[in-house]
């Protein structure tokens, strides 16, 4: 089972392709600086033509459903969809925060996933490597860091570590509300990875959880700034 899969929730954004059998096959990151419409289509032909595939070779499309940037999330669900549309084949969501704990798979520590929501505001999750997977200890949230550390200190006494685009934002805030159990994850571990999308994606299209691509919208958490002046 091949999967393309596709990650906008931040700046940095990116594709990966992945089988079941050989493992990830060719992956790409983009810190991009303008929107992710103007490269996004470009670099998946590009990553296809360089893995010397075809869309036809797709077995499902993976895509990052949130939360994160908005206009980010519309451009890469949007994408999906017209691949879906145009290929015949079925689309998988993957959480976001969740794609971005699994830079830490077997880790004895949580792990706290958080992206930057504005507002100084966080996006933000608790994780708990089980088994062969993480559960949440703390569900996706939008919130200010302060007390997102104080939820954080009632699920656990342990070392915790932080990662993701928040965890940098707020970095001294995280140090001086954690004290020495804030473990600030390595820069390479901070960002997200569109082949763990790509991994989750193939484990949920194993067990049979696709998405239906007309009802299918990303995960917000919140509105969005257009909606709320709308109801003004």
């Amino acid at each position: 089972m091949k999967v393309l899969a596709i990650d906008t929730s931040t700046m940095l954004g990116g594709i990966a392709i992945t089988d079941d059998s050989l493992g990830l096959i060719a992956e790409v990151r983009l810190n991009v600086k303008s929107t992710h419409s103007e490269r996004l289509m470009t670099e998946i032909d590009h990553i296809l033509t360089q893995a010397g595939l075809a869309l036809s070779d797709m077995d499902v499309f993976a895509v990052a459903i949130g939360p994160g940037s908005f206009t980010g999330l519309r451009i890469g669900l949007s994408t999906v969809k017209g691949l879906s549309y145009a290929t015949g084949k079925p689309i998988v969501s993957v959480p976001t925060l969740e794609a971005l704990a699994w830079n830490f798979p077997y880790c004895n520590y949580p792990v706290c996933t958080m992206l930057d929501a504005r507002k100084k505001e966080v996006y933000a999750a608790l994780f708990l490597w089980d088994n062969n997977g993480f559960i949440r200890l703390i569900d996706e949230v939008s919130i200010k860091v302060n007390e997102l550390l104080e939820n954080v200190k009632l699920f656990t006494n342990e070392s915790v570590i932080f990662t993701g685009e928040g965890a940098l934002l707020y970095r001294d805030k995280i140090i001086e509300g954690m004290g020495g159990k804030a473990i600030l994850a390595p820069h390479e571990k901070m960002i997200p990875s569109p082949a763990n999308v790509a991994s989750l994606g193939i484990k949920k299209a194993q067990e049979g959880k696709f998405s239906e691509p007309i009802s299918l919208v990303p995960f917000y958490i919140r509105r969005s700034e257009a909606e709320i002046k709308g109801d003004a």
